[in-house]
């Protein structure tokens, strides 16, 4: 596939109720604002959160998908912005700002549902 700039792509992942728990079993991360949903709205956050690494990992994958290979994916980074709860719908619209040197970046933009970005300035750099 020929990567060049402006070109745009998308994906999307619904959160099912489980996905933090089977998270939690990959990653060991069983802080209960992620398993215990009574907890998060103890602490304010309505509800239980999804790990952000796991939001990341969605992303990620949106791009995977898009270039065919994890392997060409070689940097990326973020500022997480906003929680991602148990039923939320993530959706995610790269484009491609810059192709050298065989590598191409890639911008994109992760939302919720309601248009909230729960992450910000997050930034590709994948194989060409």
């Amino acid at each position: 596939m020929a990567i060049e700039k402006g070109q745009t792509f998308t994906g999307s992942e619904k959160v099912d109720k489980y996905r933090p728990i089977y998270y939690a079993g990959a990653s060991g991360d069983f802080n209960p604002i992620h398993i215990d949903p009574e907890f998060g709205k103890m602490v304010g956050l309505g509800g239980a959160i999804l790990q952000g690494l796991c939001t990341l990992a969605f992303a990620a994958k949106t791009v995977t998908d898009w270039t065919g290979d994890p392997g060409k994916m070689k940097k990326i980074k973020c500022r997480f912005s906003a929680p991602v709860m148990m039923e939320d719908t993530i959706s995610v619209e790269g484009t491609v700002t810059d192709v050298q040197a065989g590598r191409a970046r890639v911008n994109l933009k992760v939302i919720n549902q309601n248009g909230a970005e729960v992450l910000q300035k997050v930034e590709v750099e994948v194989e060409v």
